[in-house]
This record gives C-alpha cells, structure tokens and sequence, in this order.
C-alpha cells in the first residue's frame, strides 16, 4: 500500500503535469482536523480543468493513478449521456487498498463550485481560487428541526412502521427489512441526530449515517439502537420493530417539548396498539378486527 505522501505527490504532481488542470482542492475527512485517521481514509479530491471534453476524449489519463481494483463514474452512468461541459466524477479503488474520489470541475464554471467548509486549496496555478479558511466542520452539523421537519419525521416513522407489520404477518420478509432497515430507520436516524445535536449545542458532527453515533449517545441509549437490528428471523424482527418504536418514543417527545414542536402521542400510541395486535393476530385470521 503506498503511503500517505506518495498519494499526495502523484495527486498534485499529475495536475502540475497537465496544463489542462489549473487547481486542486481536498475535500472531505482528509481536511478534517478532527476526523480519525485509518488506513481506509479516501482522498477527495477536486481538479480546476480546462476543456473538460477533452478528459472525456481521453479517457486512459487516469491510468497514472495506479492500478484499479474497480471505478464508477456516476455521473456517465445512465441515459442520456452527460454533456460535455458537465461535471466528470471518477471514483476509483486501487488495488493496494487506497480511494480517490476524482473530481473535475470547469474552470469556466468555478462560480458554482459549492464551497465545502472541509476544504484545502492544495495548488493554484493562477491564483483562480479565493483561499479558503481553516477547515471546519460547520457543513456537517446537524440542524435544528424546523416545526414542519419534526412533524414529517413523526408522521414517516408511525405512518410505515404498519407496513412492517404487514409484511412480518404475511411472512414478506424482504419488504418488512426495507420498510423497517430503510424507511423507518432513516426517521430514527433523523430524530437521533437531533438529539445529538441538542446534546451537544449543534456543536458536535454525528457523522454521515450515524457512524459516530456511539460517541454521543448514553450507554443507555445505544444498546436500545442496537436493538433495533435483526437478521432474517421474523421473531428477532419483529423484536427490531419494537426496538425502533421503543427507541423512538423514549427520545421525541421530550425533544418536542424542547424544541417547541407537536409530537402525535394520539398517533403512536394507536400504531403501537396495532403493532401488538398484529403480532399476535392469527395467520388464518380472516378480519384484522
């Protein structure tokens, strides 16, 4: 596996060889001061371009990356093609274990580049670029719940978590995992990042999909969220189910109260009734009621 530097010079040293690439910035945990560093940390990268169809023409440039495990361009990906003057996005595993997400950006459209706050200008060939402050993770922190955001959220959570139900009961078991791990996890996710962030002041950064999570959350609270995660048995998922909902009622509503929003109590209690009556409901039931 290369090093750390060698990843650094052959980034910067491929735009210092090509008069097509004007700039570069990092982005990402690699300019984060306060992300933890390990041997998967990806390179995100952004390369300032000239004449960004020629790239397109050329596709082979890359190759002086090194040797690719495999890549995607997302933004070629589909139909129709993109135009010429598109963004390109090269994200690319190596062999020897390291990522670069790539990048190219026009320089005639440098005016919509999004400024990420974890950014280092790490070469500007014209002095194009306006320096950027000190990385920090203000783009990251959660935000606080506007009344109508914490309502959807409720509203999501209680309104499909009969669908679970549903599909536990008729033994669905790939349509109850989605609508449980997909759907209704991602309320729980929402509501949790609001209570780390009303923990923390709206200070701390929970991290993309919950991965710091842990650090925030009482002891208490993070073996309920572990809880809510089941394999394929319909008796561990319903177990997840109630976990989710349990988790879920423990933390909203006095997080309402906080931020001065409306939690549907009516609501849930009514959906956690028929959660428990349709985990005992018969399978040869012919009435729900």
């Amino acid at each position: 596996m290369r090093s750390e530097q060698e990843m650094y010079n052959l980034i910067i040293r491929t735009a210092q060889n090509d008069a097509r690439i004007r700039a570069v910035i990092l982005n990402g945990s690699r300019a984060n001061p306060h992300a933890p560093t390990d041997i998967f940390q990806d390179f995100d990268v952004v390369y300032i371009v000239r004449d960004l169809a020629d790239f397109r023409r050329t596709p082979d440039w890359i190759a002086g990356f090194g040797e690719l495990m495999i890549m995607q361009m997302p933004n070629e990906m589909g139909s129709p093609p993109s135009p010429d003057d598109a963004t390109i996005v090269y994200l690319m595993q190596f062999s020897d274990g390291h990522r670069i997400d790539l990048t190219l950006h026009p320089l005639a459209r440098l005016s919509e580049l999004p400024r990420d706050s974890l950014s280092r200008l790490l070469l500007d060939k014209d002095s194009c670029i306006a320096p950027y402050p000190p990385p920090t993770e203000s783009d990251y922190l959660p935000q606080l719940p506007t009344a109508q955001a914490f309502a959807d959220c409720c509203n999501e959570f209680w309104w499909v978590c009969p669908y679970v139900a549903k599909g536990l009961w008729r033994e669905e078991i790939t349509y109850a995992k989605y609508m449980l791990d997909v759907i209704v996890r991602e309320q729980l996710m929402q509501m949790l990042t609001w209570h780390i962030g009303a923990q923390t002041g709206f200070a701390e950064n929970p991290g993309k999909l919950g991965k710091y999570f842990r650090r925030y959350l009482a002891p208490e609270l993070w073996v309920m969220l572990e809880r809510t995660y089941a394999d394929a048995d319909y008796g561990h998922t319903w177990d997840a189910l109630f976990a989710t909902c349990d988790l879920f009622r423990k933390i909203a509503p006095p997080l309402a109260e906080r931020f001065g929003c409306a939690y549907p109590h009516a609501d849930a209690q009514r959906v956690y009734a028929h959660l428990v009556h349709v985990r005992a409901l018969p399978k040869t039931a012919s009435q729900m009621y």
